[in-house]
């Protein structure tokens, strides 16, 4: 979508509002669009496997565990939708989750939202993807 200037001056992104001082600040908004807007879905299988089980869990037995968050992370994961870059940063963040990855979920909330959050495969993915965006822009 091409930044264009308006009859006022002013600058605006495709068909939107005449909002930016210069081509310079348009550009830019324009960019950090498209930098939120990609989204990915190529994380490992495991990962895919790790959401539906916890998934399937909780729909069997039930669960408090978690937040909501974390089960339409579960769901996301499950269904293989993309997934933003704000989105792999969490992920990324939920390392710090880890040290409870292996209570049974019978037993607890760490095994199970742990894995709702892809288990080990996916956030070791989402700690790499994030990486590679932030260095190559995607």
């Amino acid at each position: 979508m091409p930044v264009s200037q308006c009859r006022n001056g002013k600058w605006r992104i495709g068909n939107g509002e005449c909002r930016y001082n210069t081509q310079e600040d348009a550009d830019k908004a324009w960019k950090a669009m498209e930098y939120f807007a990609e989204t990915y879905n190529d994380y490992p299988e495991a990962a895919v496997n790790n959401a539906k089980r916890a998934l399937k869990w909780k729909e069997e037995k039930g669960s408090s565990c978690g937040t909501s968050v974390g089960w339409a992370r579960a769901r996301q994961l499950a269904n293989k939708e993309g997934i933003s870059r704000e989105t792999i940063s969490r992920m990324a963040s939920f390392k710090r989750h880890q040290q409870h990855k292996d209570v049974p979920y019978e037993e607890g909330c760490g095994g199970i939202m742990w894995d709702a959050w892809g288990g080990t495969e996916g956030v070791e993915w989402a700690i790499r993807k994030l990486a590679q965006i932030d260095r190559n822009g995607k």
